[in-house]
C-alpha cells in the first residue's frame, strides 16, 4: 500500500521573520520543588559551593535557554523581594498564599541571578502588582539595575554585589485577570496601575522592556476585552502583552488533543489582532509584539496535588509525568512559534525543574530528561536563524473539537551564518506514516546531514530516574534528490531534518 503523501515548499525567499531566541526561554517559579530540590539543594552530591545542583546546571545548558522568567507566576503577587536578599540567617519564612506552602526565602534575587549566569542565561523578572505596586517595584529595579550611590544600590553593594544585575525584561505583575491572584484586579484598575508602574520603572532605568499583563488564557471570560484595556492604558509605555496557555488530554482522545497547537496558533491570532487594534485606535507607529511567557501541557498532577498537606516547605507540586504524546504537542506548540515569530519574541516553557517541566531530579538523587525535553532541546538548538513560511498541502482529518487537522504539522528556519536548513515535522496519525516531500530547490548544494525521530509504539510511555523509555534516534529515511527531500515520517512521530551547504 503506498503511503499517504504532504508536499511542503521550503524557500529561502519566504522569510517570516528573524527568530528571537528568547522564545526558547523558560521560567522558574517559587514553586513546589522548582527550586528547592530543584536548581538548589545544598546538601545534594552534586551541589556547587552556592547550593546549587551541577547535574541540573548541565541540563539546563544542554537545553540553551537563553532567559528565564522569576520568581513567579501567581507567587510574586504576594511576594515581598525584600525578604529573598541580604544575609540568610536574617532572612524571614513566609505563609506563600499562592500555593498554601512555607517560603523560606534561602533563595532570592541574588542568588538567583548568579544561578542564571551558571546557565548562561538572562533573567526575566517580575514585580509585585497584586499585594503592591509603584513603590515596590521602583525599589526592586533601583536595587537591581543602578550602579551605587543610592539607598537601594548601595544595599545591594552591600549584599556583596557590586556591579549591578542589568535585568533588561521585566513583567508587570503576573495574571492579574485571574480571581485566583492574589490583588486581583479588573482590566481597569490593572492598566491604571501598570501604566503608573512603567513609567517609574523607566525613569530608573530607561533601557528595560516591559511585559503588561494580558489574559491568562483564552478560555478566560474577559477575553480579549482584557487585554485591549490593559492596552488602552499602557500600549505607549510597554514592549509586549503575554500569554498564557496549557494543554491537557483528560478525556484521553490523542488526535483531539494532538490538534490542539491549533487553538493555540487561533490564540495567539487573536492577540496579534487586539494589539493592532489598539494601534490603530491610538494611531500609533509602534508594534506590540508577544510574550508568551507561560505554555506547556499541564493536567497530569492536578488529582495528587489536591492532597497535599498545606504549609509545607517545597511539597512535590504540579509534578506532571509526562509521556510521549505530550512529546508531540510540546514539538507542535513549538513550531507555533516559530510560524508567528514575527510578533512571538518571547516565550517561557512553564516550567524548567520538576514542575510541569522537561527536567526532573530526585531530592539526593538523579536527575533526568523527561519526554518533552527532547523536542524543546532540538528547536533551541537548531530553530535559530530566519523562520520561513512553508506552504504545505496534507490530508487531514477531523477530531472532537477541530476540522481539517493537517496530519503534517511542519516549521522550517535558515541558519544563513551556518549555512544550515532544518525542517521541523510532526505526524499526527496515529495509525499510518506518511511521506512528506519538502521542495527545497533555493538551496542548491545542499545535503541531508541527519534526520532525527522521536517515536514510539506506546502513545503513554514516560522516562524516569532509572529508564529513558523515549530518546530520539538519528535513523530516520529521508532523501534529497533534484532538490526535493523525500522522507518517511513514522506514525505519531516527531521529526527533525537537517540539511547544511555541501563542502
Amino acid at each position: 500500500m503506498s503511503l499517504q503523501k504532504a508536499k511542503i515548499i521550503v524557500d529561502k525567499d519566504f522569510r517570516v521573520s528573524e527568530i528571537d531566541e528568547r522564545i526558547y526561554g523558560s521560567f522558574i517559579e517559587h514553586l513546589g520543588r522548582a527550586v528547592y530540590g530543584g536548581v538548589y539543594e545544598p546538601d545534594h552530591p552534586e551541589a556547587d559551593e552556592h547550593g546549587f545542583r551541577k547535574d541540573v546546571i548541565e541540563l539546563v545548558k544542554e537545553l540553551n535557554v537563553p532567559i528565564v522568567r522569576y520568581p513567579g507566576g501567581n507567587m510574586v503577587s504576594a511576594y515581598n523581594w525584600e525578604d529573598g536578599v541580604g544575609p540568610k540567617e536574617d532572612r524571614p519564612r513566609r505563609l506563600e498564599l499562592a500555593w498554601r506552602t512555607i517560603e523560606t526565602n534561602e533563595v532570592g534575587t541574588n542568588e538567583f541571578v548568579d544561578w542564571a549566569k551558571l546557565v548562561n542565561s538572562q533573567v526575566m523578572m517580575a514585580v509585585n502588582l497584586g499585594t503592591r505596586g509603584i513603590d515596590e517595584a521602583r525599589n526592586l529595579i533601583e536595587y537591581c539595575n543602578h550602579p551605587g550611590g543610592t539607598y537601594y544600590s548601595d544595599l545591594r553593594r552591600k549584599h556583596g554585589y557590586e556591579k549591578p544585575h542589568n535585568i533588561k525584561t521585566w513583567c508587570l505583575g503576573n495574571e492579574m485577570d485571574g480571581p485566583w491572584q492574589v490583588g486581583h484586579k479588573t482590566a481597569e484598575e490593572y492598566g491604571r496601575l501598570a501604566l503608573e508602574t512603567a513609567k517609574v520603572m523607566r525613569l530608573v532605568d530607561p533601557t528595560i522592556e516591559l511585559v503588561t499583563c494580558g489574559s491568562s488564557s483564552a478560555e478566560m471570560a474577559t477575553f480579549p476585552q482584557y487585554d485591549a484595556t490593559a492596552l488602552e492604558h499602557t500600549y505607549d509605555a510597554v514592549d509586549y502583552i503575554s500569554l498564557h496557555q496549557y494543554y491537557g488530554n483528560r478525556s484521553n482522545d490523542t488526535a483531539n488533543y494532538l490538534a490542539k497547537s491549533m487553538d493555540m496558533e487561533n490564540f495567539i491570532k487573536t492577540v496579534i489582532s487586539t494589539c493592532d487594534y489598539i494601534k490603530a485606535k491610538k494611531r500609533s507607529k509602534k508594534t506590540i509584539n508577544l510574550s508568551f511567557d507561560e505554555w506547556n501541557v499541564w493536567y497530569h498532577s492536578n488529582q495528587q496535588d489536591r492532597k497535599i498537606e498545606p504549609w509545607s516547605i517545597a511539597p512535590p507540586q504540579l509534578e506532571d509525568v509526562y509521556n510521549f504524546e505530550d512529546a508531540l504537542l510540546v514539538g507542535s506548540m513549538l513550531m507555533t512559534f516559530l510560524r508567528n515569530s514575527d510578533r512571538v519574541k518571547i516565550a517561557c516553557m512553564a516550567q524548567l525543574v520538576n514542575v510541569i517541566a522537561p527536567i526532573m531530579t530526585e531530592n539526593g538523587g538523579k536527575a533526568w530528561k523527561q519526554t518533552i525535553f527532547y523536542p524543546y532541546a532540538h528547536v533551541s538548538a537548531y530553530g535559530r536563524g530566519v523562520a520561513l513560511h512553508t506552504v504545505s498541502s496534507s490530508p487531514k482529518y477531523d477530531s472532537k473539537d477541530f476540522t481539517d487537522v493537517p496530519y503534517i504539522d511542519s516549521a522550517a528556519v535558515y541558519n544563513e551564518e551556518k549555512e544550515e536548513v532544518t525542517i521541523f515535522a510532526v505526524n499526527r496519525h496515529l495509525e499510518e506514516a506518511l511521506e512528506l516531500n519538502a521542495d527545497v530547490r533555493s538551496f542548491e548544494g545542499y545535503e541531508i546531514v541527519e534526520h532525527i525521530v522521536l517515536e514510539n509504539d506506546d502513545l503513554k510511555a514516560v522516562n524516569t530516574a532509572t529508564e529513558q523509555n523515549v530518546q530520539p534516534h538519528s535513523n530516520g529515511v529521508s532523501t534529497l534528490r533534484d532538490g526535493v527531500v523525500e522522507a518517511k515520517l513514522s506514525k505519531a512521530s516527531w521529526n527533525v531534518i537537517r540539511l547544511g551547504k555541501r563542502k
